[in-house]
């Protein structure tokens, strides 16, 4: 990092994924007579339309995109009760854990800067999501694009995250498991920092992390031998 992550100010998360266990999603679909496999299709599709909205100037929210996509989803695989079963598959979404590191990566990050989220989804969904983990009081901001100009990976999203915590770009780090996401952030002139629980190779076309970790607890370590 090239001012050295003693410079952070504030800690910028990504919600879906990164903070939240999404890995539940897939019984919730064979749970209402579909392929577990659809979960991902259904959020990778999410994400691709919020993402079309964005090119266009539209910011639509998280949300309805989800429930039309679900339904659309599930009546092409002939899924009876559509309705009842995307209100399922939403409920079910509104109702995920954290991923197991997220606690103690949380305590130890919340002492080296000011913790605040950038979701694509809503703000409600992750206050319920940190309620639920015991850790909202660590967080100083809940932000979502429902309140800017566009989705993330738009330029944007960020600038909106860093003029309402009144930090710099380049004093904020941009925490997710999204490439496109630390593509975006690096873009804006934020620092990132990537967590690849998987294992998985980066891509070679989009802008790399300024910090690659395991998970959150690694992160926190990484940093602090940065200094």
């Amino acid at each position: 990092m090239s001012a050295g992550p003693r410079n952070v100010e504030t800690i910028v998360f990504d919600v879906n994924e990164t903070l939240s266990d999404m890995a539940p999603l897939g019984a919730a679909f064979a749970a209402v007579g579909a392929p577990e496999e659809l979960a991902a299709i259904w959020f990778a599709g999410i994400l691709r339309d919020g993402f079309a909205a964005a090119l266009t100037n539209d910011n639509v929210p998280f949300a309805e995109i989800a429930q039309d996509s679900a339904a659309r989803l599930l009546t092409a695989r002939r899924v009876e009760d559509v309705g009842d079963a995307v209100a399922s598959i939403m409920g079910a979404m509104q109702a995920l854990d954290v991923q197991p590191d997220v606690m103690p990566g949380i305590r130890a990050l919340r002492s080296r800067a000011q913790l605040v989220t950038l979701s694509n989804g809503a703000t409600a969904v992750a206050r319920d999501l940190f309620e639920r983990a015991g850790i909202l009081d660590a967080f100083t901001r809940l932000l979502s694009v429902e309140d800017a100009p566009a989705w993330k990976p738009a330029g944007a999203s960020y600038a909106y995250a860093a003029e309402v915590c009144g930090t710099a770009p380049e004093r904020m780090l941009l925490v997710a498991v999204h490439p496109w996401d630390i593509h975006g952030a690096h873009a804006a002139g934020l620092r990132t920092a990537w967590i690849n629980r998987d294992g998985g190779a980066y891509p070679s076309y989009l802008s790399p992390p300024d910090v690659e970790a395991p998970d959150l607890p690694g992160l926190a370590a990484r940093l602090d031998r940065l200094g």
